[in-house]
Order: C-alpha cells, then sequence, then structure tokens
C-alpha cells in the first residue's frame, strides 16, 4: 500500500542544507500496523508528513495503492488527506469552539456529506470509542485521553484505509495512553494500515513490526 524508493528531504537553512530523510526505502502493506520508533528530530515527523501527502520529498518515489504521489495534482492529494488517510497527533488538534461531535464531523462536511450523515457518523465514531455521552462537551470539557479519543474518532468517522497516529500517547499519562493504544489495536483488527510515530519503546511494541530512526536513517 505504501512504498518509499530512494526517498531524501532536504531543508534550506539559512546558509545551509539540512538533511531530514536520507534514502529511505520502504513497503508497508495493507493491513499491517507498524510502528516507527526514533528520538526528537530524528526525522519521524518529516516521514510521516511525506506519508500522509502533507509533505513532499526533494527526491525519490512515493508510491500509494502502486501510483506515484509526485504525479498527482494539488486536488488529488487533498482528495487523498481527506478520504483515505484518518490522522492523530498528540497535540489533537480539535477546534476549542465546536463541541466534540461538530470536531468528529469537520472531515465530513470537507468531503461534502449532506448533515444527517455525517451527525450520525460522528456520533457512531464517538460511540465507538466511549464517548457517545460526551458529544457535545467542548474539548476543554474534556481530559486529555478523552480529547485523544475524540482524534481518533474523527480519524476514523470517514473510513479511511490508513491511520497515521504521530506521538498519539505523547501528553497522556501511562494508563490513558494504554486506552488509546488499545484503540489503536483495535481499528487495525477491522483491517486498517495502522502507523504509529513514537518514541516509547513499550508503546512501539504493540505493533506487527517496528521500524528505528537515527538521522534520517531507517531500519528495521
Amino acid at each position: 500500500m505504501i512504498e518509499f524508493i530512494d526517498l531524501n528531504k532536504e531543508y534550506q537553512m539559512k546558509n545551509c542544507t539540512v538533511s531530514a530523510l536520507k534514502q529511505i526505502t520502504l513497503r508497508i502493506g495493507q493491513g499491517e500496523f507498524v510502528s516507527i520508533v526514533g528520538r526528537s528530530g530524528s526525522g519521524k515527523t518529516t516521514l510521516m508528513n511525506i506519508m500522509g501527502c502533507l509533505d513532499a520529498p526533494t527526491s525519490g518515489r512515493y508510491l500509494l495503492d502502486g501510483r506515484p504521489v509526485e504525479a498527482m495534482g494539488n486536488r488529488r492529494m487533498a482528495q487523498i488527506r481527506n478520504r483515505k488517510i484518518g490522522f492523530v497527533f498528540q497535540d489533537f488538534h480539535l477546534v476549542s469552539s465546536l463541541s466534540a461531535q461538530e470536531n468528529v464531523e469537520l472531515p465530513l462536511l470537507f468531503r461534502g456529506q449532506d448533515k444527517k450523515s455525517r451527525r450520525e457518523a460522528a456520533f457512531l465514531a464517538l460511540t465507538r470509542v466511549g464517548l457517545g455521552d460526551r458529544a457535545a462537551h467542548r474539548p476543554k470539557q474534556l481530559s486529555g485521553g478523552q480529547r485523544q479519543r475524540v482524534a481518533i474518532a474523527r480519524a476514523v468517522a470517514g473510513d479511511p484505509d490508513i491511520i497515521l497516529a504521530d506521538e498519539p500517547t505523547g501528553n497522556l499519562d501511562e494508563p490513558s495512553g494504554a486506552e488509546i493504544m488499545d484503540m489503536l489495536c483495535a481499528i487495525h483488527e477491522t483491517g486498517k494500515t495502522v502507523v504509529l510515530i513514537t518514541h516509547d519503546m513499550s508503546v512501539a511494541a504493540r505493533a506487527q513490526r517496528t521500524l528505528h530512526m537515527e538521522e534520517g536513517r531507517l531500519w528495521e
């Protein structure tokens, strides 16, 4: 499903060039659960941003379902981000002025889904993560673990094929983090491809396969 071939990413920083990713070659099959482990600054988030079509490599190839991403236009890439990929971030990225249900509805709204069906899908997703009774609450009325569950509900509400989770337990205490990992494992068991970024080896161990990153290089 996901394939990187000799992929590189460079950034221009004032008078120097920084190599964030170096000759990354990677294959992730449909339905796999893969964790990518590395210290801060190792290139993990850059790798995930490219995987999620939020950024582009400087060189090399990214094939998604066998199709070269670099050949896709901006509109097609936006559709992929909205329909094929669900994102879970460390900082939740919830809109503070919206309720939990309205936050979960947002990707479906951008998709053009009608009001009735997106409300039903959002409430079902919240119920799946145990927050059906918190649908009307705003983020500030929820704990950190509950906010991350809302973020997971938002990621899965549109039934994407791929879930990309960037340090989803990073801002949570150990019990809440374990709950979030249980949910990601349950999502994987429905047939979804899950890619997890973490610095925590105990979290990474929940995946089927663990990859390691250091200074922009990746190995298994």
